[in-house]
């Protein structure tokens, strides 16, 4: 196994690179750019203009590049969950089940529930009052949907 230390690094900056990614996906949201380089001129600008501390570069800007680009069929799952539109959600927590998902259909390495409680503790600082049960109930049918196998294993 590798060094522990190393994985704590890793993981906080995944952390990190996950609140970085739900305000630059806000922030796409508000303006929502639609040119072909609307991705990588948000990526590159969020980079180059925030402080990005100890963030995983490498990750902010897959998970953000992935949502922006894959949005489509992300939002197409997502409306399936929700059995409503898109821009009927709240744009930060639109933002953090965007982001979820891409990491639950691309990110197979990482186990569901840590997807979750990733976005539960973003859209409990950055969402609304109650928003946290929402995100909570889109992500666990999503879940048991995309992740069949390993949701259905859960204890």
């Amino acid at each position: 196994m590798g060094n522990p230390s190393n994985k704590y690094a890793m993981l906080a900056g995944r952390k990190h690179a996950r609140r970085k990614g739900i305000q630059a996906l806000y922030q796409w949201h508000l303006n929502r750019e639609t040119h072909e380089s609307a991705a990588t001129d948000l990526v590159t600008g969020f980079i180059e203009h925030q402080d990005m501390g100890n963030a995983d570069q490498d990750y902010f800007s897959e998970v953000v590049l992935g949502v922006v680009n894959g949005h489509e069929s992300i939002d197409a799952l997502l409306i399936e969950q929700m059995k409503r539109q898109t821009e009927q959600v709240d744009a930060i927590e639109l933002s953090i089940l965007q982001l979820a998902t891409y990491e639950l259909i691309e990110r197979l390495e990482i186990p569901y529930r840590v997807v979750i409680n990733e976005a539960l503790e973003l859209t409990k600082t950055y969402g609304a009052d109650q928003g946290h049960k929402f995100v909570n109930g889109i992500l666990d049918k999503l879940a048991a949907k995309l992740r069949a196998t390993e949701h259905s294993q859960r204890s």
